[in-house]
């Protein structure tokens, strides 16, 4: 077993774990830092960022699992607020399935890449800082008061974060304020949101690409990364919650202007960040 490979793969699962709940791109942080590190062949790397999600999202079930069973079966029981969740996670999840699945391969083929992280790391940062200073009134407090119709909104808005850099939690939890959903609200939405998405990706992904893993080791590799990622996310996601009840994402903008500016002026000069 390659010690050093395994070290990167941890790495990538701390990036992937800290980041994907955080409204500045998990995607564009694990690109970036694949390339970094020059982590292993670009085909592997391109699998290995898709599919290392999943442990993020592992952990949002296993620290909402009471919730997110009262969605699954409200849906058969009736339960009200078991049933309206879980109808309301899937109307917002239809959109980017549809869209994944038309032009997901496209996406991953042309936009994964330094200036497209930069640009949407730059976009997001600006809608984010345009919000906190007008931020609108709040309708829906919890999430089981998100109306269908805002749910079906945020999916569509979802559908942005296909595009590295743009980020699938800053997208939908920016997206749910936009819409009147409290701070709190849309950000427990938003880790709901990704679980269909997320799973789903991954797993079309490495039904896809499977190929490309050559051996035992690879596949070690991968959920030995993934295991990293579930326990970060899990840290994070205990974290994120109580920092969202007492603070705005002001400091996610700028993060994410001044990162982005910093990635595009060495992308387009072509100078090297390492």
């Amino acid at each position: 077993m390659d010690f050093i490979l395994l070290l990167q793969a941890a790495i990538m699962g701390i990036v992937e774990g800290i980041t994907e709940f955080l409204p500045i791109s998990s995607t564009g942080h694990l690109i970036l830092a694949s390339e970094l590190m020059d982590f292993w062949t670009k085909q592997k790397s391109d699998v290995f960022v898709v599919a290392i999600q999943m442990g993020a999202i592992a952990a949002v079930i296993y620290e909402y699992w009471n919730k997110l069973w009262g969605a699954a079966t409200g849906l058969v029981t009736g339960e009200k607020k078991g049933r309206h969740l879980g109808l309301s996670l899937i109307l917002a999840s239809i959109p980017i399935m549809l869209v994944g699945l038309s032009f997901g391969q496209e996406v991953k083929d042309y936009l994964f890449n330094d200036i497209s992280v930069a640009m949407g790391l730059i976009i997001g940062g600006l809608i984010i800082w345009w919000v906190e200073k007008n931020p609108p009134k709040v309708n829906a407090a919890e999430v089981d008061n998100i109306s269908f119709k805002e749910a079906f909104y945020i999916g569509l808005i979802q559908v942005l974060a296909l595009i590295p850099g743009t980020s699938r939690s800053g997208a939908t939890i920016i997206g749910a304020m936009m819409l009147g959903v409290s701070r709190k609200a849309a950000t427990e939405f938003s880790f709901f949101l990704g679980i269909p998405v997320i799973i789903g990706a991954g797993l079309l992904d490495l039904y896809r690409n499977y190929h490309v893993f050559s051996g035992a080791q690879d596949w070690w590799v991968l959920g030995f990364g993934t295991l990293v990622s579930f326990v970060s996310a899990l840290f994070l996601i205990r974290v994120l919650v109580a920092y969202v009840a007492k603070r705005d994402f002001m400091v996610f903008a700028w993060y994410r202007i001044i990162s982005g500016l910093i990635i595009l002026f060495f992308a387009l000069t072509g100078y090297k960040l390492w």
